[in-house]
């Protein structure tokens, strides 16, 4: 495989490019409302994948909605655990218990428990 410039740019993370959606990136992840008592802040990597995930298990068929269902629930487990304990405020570790709650309720029903 021949690695073109504008291929090894892509991967350059101090190319102008990848610098721009990273400090975009930082500064949504900055945002929350309100900001003394935040509620509603940007996804957090495992919340995003997590979400990605499972959107994509409809469309998919057999073992790949499995798969991705799997990867979705795992990735929403971890958002759900780092927010219970590491959460910014009360409802956020509330919103955290609510997750974890989404995600065993969830596998239970799929295993037919």
């Amino acid at each position: 495989m021949m690695i073109t410039s504008t291929t090894r740019a892509l991967y350059d993370l101090h190319s102008p490019g990848m610098r721009t959606v990273i400090d975009a990136y930082r500064r949504a992840r900055g945002w929350s409302w309100p900001p003394a008592y935040p509620i509603a802040q940007f996804p957090n990597p495992p919340l995003i994948i997590g979400l990605v995930a499972l959107a994509l298990r409809y469309p998919a068929a057999g073992t790949w909605a499995d798969v991705l269902g799997a990867i979705g629930y795992v990735f929403v487990g971890v958002w759900a655990y780092l927010e219970l304990t590491a959460g910014v405020n009360l409802f956020r570790r509330v919103l955290g218990a609510a997750g974890i709650a989404y995600v065993v309720f969830a596998i239970a029903e799929r295993v037919g428990a």
